[in-house]
């Protein structure tokens, strides 16, 4: 139960200090939707939704109302789709299908154009890669994610150089809109089953017909929090990191339960996230400010956001028995205004991004890069990526936008919750013999745990 004191602290953190749930996500399982044909498939994927999540985008009205707690987005995760047209090829139409069910259902997101090719890639798997863009393009809903590393198999390396071709061209056919089809697609080591999160949410194949996993979201209030304790030592800070993480997370175990009570779904997970947005005062970066930094991207950054990260997975695992997804401190540039100003004053480069993934919860995220940067430096970049998950044995991700038609000193604009960002530079050298190796990295020593 919530107690008295909770619920004023929680009224205040509402009203002053940007909490909210950050999504509500109704995981779909589509096994049983698979048919013959593209269209059979297609249809009975979108009668599922419609019928499980008719009522998704209303129950999160109606528990903001009861309960005061803003629901910033309604969105929908389905079993790997590449899985399920499998049997047909079916791939886009299916796209299009699960456009079309997010549109009548309302929500803002619906992912699981995904597929799992960590270990290998089949025919009909790499058929569906190569989908992608087309997908992307004729959808505006859809997500996309693509696994092609985990600690356990090692990183495919055939899979990370397609991926490379397949954002290049997922940005030249959304170049009308800086190259937009690209902030909808991820590339992952590790993914995770229970993700609420988009571009990366799916389904996973252990889960359940409709389950309901929550993100909630908390920056603002974590650095209210810390002004609190300026002067005070690490451990402090660290501690009252903590408890601000464990009251954040039981307002999202309430909204989660409730709603799986509402939607007469399963109760899943709470993702405890740091999620920014674009808005002022709603930042992961100027909690690392808070923290001691100048800017973000100062020496120290690293150790700043390690901190962060721990703080926020130990208080957030005391308050709910059933946190996941892949909790902790996002750091997506276009989405967070502190990150937006470092990139611009010079302080934050790709490399430090690179070196804050090692103890973030995500990897490079929303990040506008030069529309001109070749494909397989983006593979590189990837590669780079999915070493560092692989080696911790953690989530990491890739989600670059090459914005076609820009280079750095100009910026791109996505609007909403995904926001702009300056276009940032990378390193040039050339990757193109490691790359073109191909073959399968194997998995590190730890991994054999067996």
């Amino acid at each position: 139960m919530i107690n008295n004191n909770e619920i004023l602290e929680t009224i205040l953190m509402i009203d002053n200090q940007h909490l909210d749930v950050r999504t509500i996500t109704m995981a779909i399982s589509l096994f049983d939707c698979i048919g013959e044909t593209p269209k059979t498939t297609a249809d009975r994927v979108y009668d599922k939704i419609c019928r499980l999540a008719c009522n998704l985008v209303k129950t999160g009205e109606s528990i903001t109302s009861d309960y005061g707690i803003p629901i910033v987005n309604k969105r929908i995760s389905v079993t790997p789709i590449s899985l399920i047209g499998a049997n047909s090829l079916g791939y886009v139409e299916i796209a299009k299908a699960l456009d079309r069910a997010a549109d009548i259902t309302g929500v803002d997101f619906l992912g699981g154009y995904t597929a799992l090719v960590h270990k290998g890639m089949t025919d009909w798997e790499r058929y569906f890669i190569e989908t992608i863009p087309e997908a992307l393009s004729s959808t505006n809903k859809v997500c996309s994610s693509v696994n092609v590393a985990s600690t356990k198999s090692g990183i495919n390396m055939d899979a990370v150089k397609i991926m490379g071709k397949i954002i290049k061209h997922t940005a030249r056919l959304t170049k009308e809109q800086d190259s937009i089809g690209c902030a909808k697609l991820v590339v992952f080591a590790n993914s995770v089953e229970d993700n609420p999160f988009m571009a990366g949410a799916f389904n996973g194949i252990g889960e359940g017909d409709a389950v309901i996993n929550v993100g909630v979201s908390g920056p603002g209030v974590v650095k209210v929090a810390l002004e609190k304790v300026r002067g005070c030592d690490l451990t402090e800070v660290a501690e009252t990191i903590k408890k601000t993480a464990f009251k954040i997370t039981r307002v999202g175990q309430l909204v989660a339960k409730e709603a799986a009570k509402r939607l007469n779904a399963q109760f899943g997970i709470v993702d405890l996230s740091l999620a920014p947005t674009p808005l002022a005062g709603d930042s992961v970066a100027q909690i690392l400010e808070e923290m001691g930094l100048e800017s973000v991207g100062a020496h120290g950054t690293t150790a700043c956001l390690a901190i962060l990260n721990d703080a926020v997975k130990k208080g957030g695992i005391m308050a709910s028995s059933h946190t996941g997804g892949l909790s902790g401190a996002f750091i997506p540039v276009s989405e967070d205004a502190g990150m937006i100003s470092a990139v611009e004053k010079g302080a934050l480069t790709i490399e430090k991004l690179e070196a804050m993934t090692c103890v973030c919860s995500v990897g490079l995220d929303m990040i506008a890069i030069p529309g001109e940067t070749d494909e397989k430096i983006i593979s590189a970049i990837i590669a780079d990526e999915c070493a560092i998950g692989v080696i911790n044995n953690k989530t990491t991700a890739v989600r670059l936008i090459p914005v076609e038609g820009k280079t750095v000193g100009q910026r791109a604009e996505f609007g909403g919750l995904l926001g702009g960002a300056p276009i940032i530079s990378v390193n040039r050298f050339r990757p193109d013999s490691f790359i073109d190796r191909g073959g399968r990295v194997p998995a590190p020593l730890h991994s054999n745990k067996n």
